[in-house]
């Protein structure tokens, strides 16, 4: 399990900045501001890291923008401050990461894109192809094509989601408080630091207070949230204060900065449980024994070149279960072709795949890390 120590180890990381340390007090976006923090960032890169940003800021530079004091309540001007603020939301993350010799890319995305198992698993795709060229994916939500209202703390449940999404070894959720407190800090001078905490905590929902920003939608309980959320993929959360100095390094090297929420369950174990209890089976492959053996005894992923039938209609991302020839099921997992595709290769190599199908997207129908043994 996680401790402070052990997140020096840690190599992935989803930071999520929200609205009120992005902005001079409402006038805009602060470019100043995230000098700092690229400066950081891109050191955790070149020692190896990997890292994703989930920004907010772009209804607030839209605002500053248009010259708007409040912030828009109707869903269509938020859509168009949102839109107007991304322009310099982005620019403004390009021009510092290129400073440090860094690409960073635009990732927009909707609670739909990461609902829809092809376009989450697109999504996986596209963010972790950007991590292993050590690219700096900056997300946000797209707002400007929400169907729904913005809601209260979507930016934290964003991070989480994102978390999940890329199996993330450490969410760090920057605030403008010192981290999450036994009471409101605003209003109380006696408040005390809360340094850790596991995420199953019942005194987490009674302590944690709402926003009192005009600009940020998120308080303590959509943080807290968001850290039972990532905790499902057996990830920890530090809640952090954005506002001081060096906080990503210090975080780093294993400071007891801000709180720490810890998961009840390694990721491992975490997402195997997932995937064995939490997710409706749509087909089935039945196996040979030589590949019963491979997932069983030797831990492999499952290869097409062991599969003797497909049954059921499944799409790709959709759980399937994995059969013996007797009917007995060995195991679960996450298929990387639909039901079609699958019968197509079956019995086959992957060296085939091309031939038969016209492309390759995966060598494995399911992927040893999406498998889970029963």
């Amino acid at each position: 399990m996680i401790s402070r120590n052990r997140i020096r180890d840690t190599k992935r990381w989803v930071v999520k900045i929200g609205s009120t340390l992005l902005t001079r007090d409402g006038q805009g976006f602060d470019r100043t501001v995230l000098t700092p923090w690229a400066d950081q960032v891109t050191e955790f890169l070149r020692n190896g890291g990997e890292l994703v940003i989930v920004s907010s800021g772009a209804v607030a530079e839209g605002m500053a923008r248009m010259g708007w004091t409040r912030r828009p309540r109707s869903l269509h001007e938020l859509q168009a401050s949102a839109a107007i603020g991304q322009m310099g939301l982005i620019q403004a993350y390009e021009a510092c990461f290129q400073r440090c010799g860094i690409h960073a890319a635009q990732i927009l995305l909707t609670r739909e894109d990461l609902a829809n198992r092809g376009r989450y698993l697109n999504a996986r795709s596209t963010l972790l192809s950007l991590l292993q060229l050590q690219v700096v994916p900056v997300v946000n939500e797209n707002d400007t094509v929400a169907t729904d209202e913005l809601r209260f703390g979507d930016n934290d449940t964003l991070a989480a989601l994102v978390t999940n999404l890329v199996e993330a070894d450490l969410l760090i959720l920057l605030t403008d408080q010192p981290g999450l407190c036994d009471c409101d800090p605003r209003l109380d001078p006696d408040a005390r630091l809360i340094s850790e905490v596991r995420v199953d905590n019942p005194r987490l929902d009674a302590i944690a207070g709402g926003s009192v920003s005009g600009l940020g939608l998120g308080g303590m309980v959509t943080k807290v949230r968001a850290a039972r959320l990532a905790a499902r993929s057996g990830t920890a959360t530090v809640i952090a204060p954005g506002k001081e100095d060096d906080v990503l390094r210090r975080v780093s090297a294993g400071e007891r900065v801000g709180t720490l929420l810890t998961p009840v369950q390694g990721p491992q174990a975490a997402r195997k449980r997932w995937l064995a209890g939490q997710l409706q089976v749509r087909g089935r492959l039945i196996l040979d024994a030589g590949a019963v053996h491979a997932l069983q005894e030797q831990g492999k992923s499952l290869l097409a070149v062991g599969v003797r039938e497909v049954q059921g209609t499944f799409q790709r991302g959709e759980a399937v279960a994995c059969v013996d020839e007797q009917g007995h099921e060995i195991a679960r997992g996450l298929a990387n072709y639909d039901a079609l595709e699958s019968d197509r290769v079956k019995g086959q190599p992957s060296a085939e795949f091309e031939g038969i199908l016209g492309y390759l997207d995966d060598e494995e129908l399911i992927h040893r890390d999406n498998l889970a043994l029963l």
